[in-house]
């Protein structure tokens, strides 16, 4: 590692030559491949783009040029290229996030890890400068899977208006994003990518013509007046060139000289320029690039020779919904499967290979993917729209005006629900159940294990005039948390066994465990406790409000945000039934919480079994002193 750790920011990088380039770009894959083996992460998009960021440093001035990375997933390079070189502690608390972080470098300008919305900071960030009167540049980083968004496009319609606005887009095309791109932007980039030859071509004819007696130089200026209709046919990146925007490429993404030339043409442009550079996921490392799922987009700790994990955690919540799907498909032929360019992620790879014909990648476009799928069930179908929760967000207008007012029957399979840790802010599912609480007629189900996730799943998808969610956590699946009886539709998961039981606590999907424990804990100090799952969080079930009213204290626990989530719908239930029993909401306060393991998460905000029995028997005081308060005799002088 002689010249990485020399390297201390993007200036120390102009003094080196083209062969100590090359060995820093091994360098940093050697460094990749230790580290992230040690602490789990995004190891393949970082493998592809080593030397597109060590030529975007040598070419542009970070912090002053504002160099932007949509998702931010393949920023490691970048972070090793400015300063910060301890990856010992790679999204653990205390160490450094797996995303641009603003709080670790001035190089850092945007903290996103959803995909698609970087041209439009690069369009917001340009239109800034030029309003400032300021000459630098703006250079936004983009995939070809993240061009599959709608909102790429729409920021690519504003930033071709204008001719004169200095921007520079670099796509990092690997034909992937987790798995290979499709549609027909994947199909247009794959035809530019196997006619590069189109420069070549122009370069010799023009040598070859312009030798030829008389007729050649005419010739060759009749050919170069048609070179849009000829580019069109050899190389066609008219779609680029139409929207108003130079277009340069593709270039070799791992040859820096090329790079280098490409990206200084771009930058003394003057406008809108896009340089399309062809990379490989995983390059360098041959456990990734054997890799056909997703050449290693994330992966736990592994064993770096070898690529494969230290260790297992046992039966996930992604798999048990992955299999029931496969059962559901053999059973019924209208259910279809809708992914957001995340097939084996959200489970749905075995589907796929059993129905082929009967799953959708979307790309990353969950907009579209929800309004596709009120089409699916308007046509006929039941879809499952299988989706991270926190991605969920970016869809909640189609889910509410396409598929809940047309009351189409669409099941949204929500994955890493709740707190999910060392992704950080973006990737914890903590809003769902706030968000879609004010949804008409849309049920929510939080299954507590593997058992209850296969059955509310078939539940939802015999709904079919109204959307269904299932949600559920990251990880591995605990044992079954066994019903002992049933009020309504709600699982008494533990009775108080007293005839006025001092607390109802209502337990919210995968919580269930936990609330067992808080239930043990205060039995301990002598409050007696029913533990309930609802199952199906919205609408709250008609039984709770007569249950409550049976209790002194009703105590809501859940992985979502305290703010409109399960804990204010039960409470607007109990005033809805003139119920008048204190409630007590424990939940994720509404704030971004920091990267760390989910149980140093959970520890922070005080989402823990001690903690939660501690401030309930803490309430159940409060409530006897003042039950002793109102029936102490009056004082007598």
């Amino acid at each position: 590692m002689d010249l990485l750790t020399r390297i201390r920011g993007p200036r120390d990088l102009d003094r080196l030559g083209l062969e100590q380039l090359d060995q820093l770009a091994d360098e940093i894959r050697t460094f990749l491949v230790e580290e992230v083996s040690k602490t789990g992460g995004h190891l393949g998009p970082n493998l592809g783009v080593v030397e597109l960021t060590i030529a975007l440093h040598r070419v542009f001035e970070s912090p002053q040029d504002k160099v932007l990375f949509d998702t931010g997933h393949q920023s490691y390079v970048h972070k090793l290229l400015t300063g910060r070189q301890d990856f010992s502690k790679l999204k653990s608390k205390g160490g450094l996030s797996g995303y641009p972080s603003r709080a670790e470098s001035e190089h850092d300008v945007i903290e996103n890890s959803h995909a698609s919305t970087v041209l439009g900071w690069a369009d917001g960030l340009a239109k800034a400068n030029e309003i400032r009167g300021k000459d630098d540049h703006v250079v936004a980083v983009i995939g070809d899977g993240a061009l599959t968004g709608g909102m790429a496009w729409e920021a690519l319609n504003n930033i071709a208006a204008a001719k004169d606005r200095p921007l520079v887009i670099v796509v990092n095309d690997n034909e992937r994003s987790y798995a290979p791109t499709i549609g027909g932007l994947a199909n247009h980039l794959a035809t530019l990518r196997t006619t590069d030859g189109y420069e070549r071509f122009l370069a010799r004819g023009k040598d070859i013509l312009e030798r030829t007696p008389v007729v050649g130089k005419p010739l060759y200026e009749t050919l170069h007046g048609a070179k849009k209709g000829l580019k069109d046919f050899i190389a066609p990146q008219g779609m680029f060139e139409d929207l108003g925007l130079k277009y340069v490429g593709p270039i070799d993404g791992h040859d820096i000289e090329a790079l280098e030339s490409a990206l200084q043409r771009a930058k003394r442009f003057g406008g809108p320029v896009i340089v399309h550079c062809l990379t490989e996921k995983g390059r360098g490392y041959t456990p990734a690039l054997e890799d056909e799922a997703d050449r290693f987009h994330a992966v736990g700790k592994i064993h770096p020779d070898t690529g494969l994990p230290i260790s297992t955690s046992g039966l996930d919540w992604t798999s048990v919904f992955g299999e029931e799907m496969v059962k559901l498909g053999h059973e019924r032929e209208d259910i279809v499967a809708i992914t957001a360019a995340m097939l084996q992620p959200v489970g749905l790879g075995k589907f796929e290979e059993a129905f082929p014909d009967r799953i959708y990648d979307v790309g990353i476009a969950e907009q579209h993917g929800a309004v596709s799928a009120a089409g699916l069930a308007t046509g006929g179908l039941h879809p499952v729209f299988a989706v991270y929760a926190t991605f969920l967000n970016r869809a909640f207008d189609q889910v509410l005006m396409d598929v809940a007012l047309h009351k189409c029957g669409v099941t949204f399979v929500l994955d890493r629900a709740g707190v999910t840790g060392t992704d950080g802010a973006s990737h914890n599912g903590m809003w769902d159940m706030s968000i879609l609480q004010c949804v008409p007629t849309l049920r929510i189900a939080a299954p507590r294990d593997a058992d209850q996730v296969r059955a509310q799943l078939r539940e939802a998808v015999a709904v079919d005039d109204a959307p269904t969610v299932v949600r559920f956590s990251k990880g591995a699946v605990g044992p079954a948390v066994n019903a002992v009886g049933t009020v309504g539709g709600m699982d008494v998961l533990r009775a108080a066994g007293s005839e006025k039981p001092d607390v109802l606590l209502v337990s919210v999907g995968a919580l269930a465990p936990m609330c067992l424990e808080i239930a043990a804990l205060l039995d301990a100090q002598g409050i007696s406790t029913t533990v309930v799952d609802p199952r199906w969080v919205k609408p709250v079930d008609e039984a709770l409000a007569p249950l409550a009213a049976e209790h002194r204290l009703v105590v809501t626990v859940e992985d979502n945000s305290r703010a409109g989530g399960v804990g204010s719908a039960v409470a607007q239930a109990l005033r809805d039934a003139d119920v008048d029993v204190p409630l007590r909401d424990f939940g994720i306060p509404p704030v971004f919480l920091d990267h760390a393991s989910r149980g140093e998460v959970m520890a922070e905000i005080g989402l823990t079994a001690p903690d939660i029995a501690r401030q309930v028997t803490g309430l159940v005081a409060k409530l006897d002193g003042r039950y002793e308060s109102r029936t102490a005799e009056p004082v007598r002088d």
